[in-house]
């Protein structure tokens, strides 16, 4: 290949990556990543991923919402996405507090009526008037692997998301810095004759 061969692939290639959406070009792994914000998450690392890769959606949690179906809808129906990967993990902050906690600390600390505030600052009108579903919205939970078979069952169900997509939730161990599948908890499994004798039952 001669130099300006080379100049004008560099160029083209270039032009793709920047026009992606403009040419109809899907991300690499045709894939949706949900995954909850925490900083001790290295989403790209353990998943093996380079730019291009995916779309990556975080937020507290790594939990379902109308944004995250609103996200995954158009990436799977309009950029040929196919699969869906939850992240979820130990030690994760939406564990750490009731939702009644939340909204009644952010109340004291901002000294604002949670039920008339809007959800959307573009959507004045979505609000939540209900108080309990309020602590609902912020979504904290007590069990990292039961919320995340279910974030993988809410995704399933949803009708925006096409009956197609493979969808797989997996737990990442903060102390370990391993993914596991939910309730896979090795450290339990380990020279346990009680869990080796109920799996070949």
């Amino acid at each position: 290949m001669s130099l300006s061969e080379k100049i004008d692939a560099k160029i083209a290639q270039r032009e793709d990556w920047v026009l992606r959406r403009q040419k109809g070009i899907t991300n690499n792994l045709k894939l949706f990543v949900l995954a909850c914000m925490d900083e001790r998450l290295p989403v790209e690392e353990i998943l093996g991923l380079e730019p291009g890769d995916a779309h990556v959606f975080r937020n507290a949690g790594g939990l379902v919402t109308d944004d995250v179906i609103r996200s995954a809808a158009l990436t799977l129906n309009f950029f040929e996405s196919k699969e869906i990967i939850v992240i979820n993990h130990t030690e994760c902050g939406m564990m750490t507090a009731k939702g009644h906690e939340v909204v009644d600390g952010l109340a004291e600390k901002l000294n604002v009526d949670l039920q008339n505030v809007p959800l959307d600052p573009s959507l004045p009108e979505l609000v939540l008037s209900d108080p309990k579903a309020v602590e609902k919205w912020f979504k904290t939970f007590d069990n990292v692997d039961e919320i995340t078979i279910a974030q993988v069952e809410y995704l399933r169900n949803h009708p925006l998301i096409p009956k197609d997509t493979v969808i797989n939730g997996y737990v990442y161990e903060v102390e370990t810095g391993q993914l596991r599948k939910p309730h896979r908890i090795l450290g339990r499994k380990v020279n346990t004759r009680e869990e080796l004798l109920s799996e070949s039952e």
